[in-house]
């Protein structure tokens, strides 16, 4: 016996952007270790020895910073939209899940005009508000709205269509 299938309107995986790839990452962190290393030895040979400690410390500072701007980028939100609901998976860099199930004929979109870096793009539902994308530019979140906006007339269409 099959399961009804629903209509996916939208099906979206919203991911940071990438900074650097894992290649790049290992260039950059060999370009300061060899910096470091070369600089630091030069004023080891002038006498200053604390120095070539800093030099280590700086590339270690760069190499944690690189490490938890990576960890930061595993966060991901999924957004669909079907003829009945639209669903929220949220998971952040530190692993733990957050799933929400909206009804799609309940559901608005909102986006704060005019567009800068802090127009926060929400999917509301009554008084509770799900902030998503936050790490999208503006212009991605104007993108984004207009064609979760679009999805949710096609959904509510189908709920009246029969």
């Amino acid at each position: 016996m099959s399961e009804f299938q629903e209509t996916i309107y939208f099906d979206a995986l919203l991911t940071p952007n990438r900074s650097l790839s894992p290649r790049g990452f290992a260039i950059v962190m060999a370009v300061v270790g060899t910096l470091s290393l070369f600089c630091g030895v030069a004023f080891v040979s002038m006498g200053a020895f604390p120095i070539l400690g800093f030099f280590g410390l700086d590339a270690l500072a760069i190499y944690l910073a690189f490490r938890w701007s990576f960890r930061q980028q595993q966060e991901e939100t999924r957004v669909t939209v079907t003829g009945k609901s639209l669903f929220l998976q949220h998971r952040k860099s530190d692993g733990t899940k957050r799933i929400v199930e909206l009804p799609s004929a309940f559901i608005r979109v909102e986006l704060d005009e005019p567009l800068t870096t802090t127009s926060w793009l929400r999917i509301a539902h009554g008084r509770t508000a799900y902030v998503i994308g936050r790490f999208l530019t503006p212009h991605e979140r104007k993108t984004l709205a207009t064609a979760l906006r679009s999805a949710i007339l096609n959904a509510r269409a189908e709920r009246h269509s029969a």
